[in-house]
């Protein structure tokens, strides 16, 4: 799904795992939408993510999760 968001920008929900999870990307928990401000590189493929609003969320693998993620327009 894509829209536009305020700015300009484009918003759209995409699939994510340990590989290509990004800063800025807005993974909803338990219905609370949490957008991801650092990443830490754990071994065996997995990413610890760390949300702006101080919770963790580790990231195996074969994690796979569904981000809002704000897409520039050129």
């Amino acid at each position: 799904m894509r829209g536009s968001a305020p700015g300009g920008a484009l918003a759209a929900n995409i699939e994510i795992t340990s590989v290509n999870v990004q800063r800025g990307d807005v993974i909803q928990i338990g219905g609370q939408p949490c957008r991801v401000a650092d990443l830490v590189q754990l071994p065996a493929g997995a990413k610890r993510l760390l949300f702006e609003t101080g919770e963790v969320l580790t990231m195996h693998a074969q994690s796979r999760l569904i981000a809002l993620r704000m897409m520039r327009k050129w």
